[in-house]
């Protein structure tokens, strides 16, 4: 009886639902020449943020809608 205890308890413990959100998008701007784009992570030196953080990659926020 001990182990179906001990599987019951570690089946729960493992079968929590992941709470992961996806992660955010921003606009980066070279600081050399201005260009722009936009990304989840940091291109590198050079870059600096410039906007966000947005939802999605076309670094734009999406209208809300109503719940009427």
């Amino acid at each position: 009886m001990g182990y179906r205890l001990a599987l019951l308890l570690s089946l729960a413990l493992f079968a929590h639902p992941g709470t992961a959100a996806p992660a955010a998008w921003y606009q980066w701007r070279s600081v050399a020449d201005g260009r722009m784009f936009c990304t989840q992570a940091q291109p590198g030196p050079g870059w600096e943020r410039f906007a966000g953080p947005f939802d999605n990659a076309s670094c734009k926020t999406r209208p809300r809608r109503s719940l009427l």
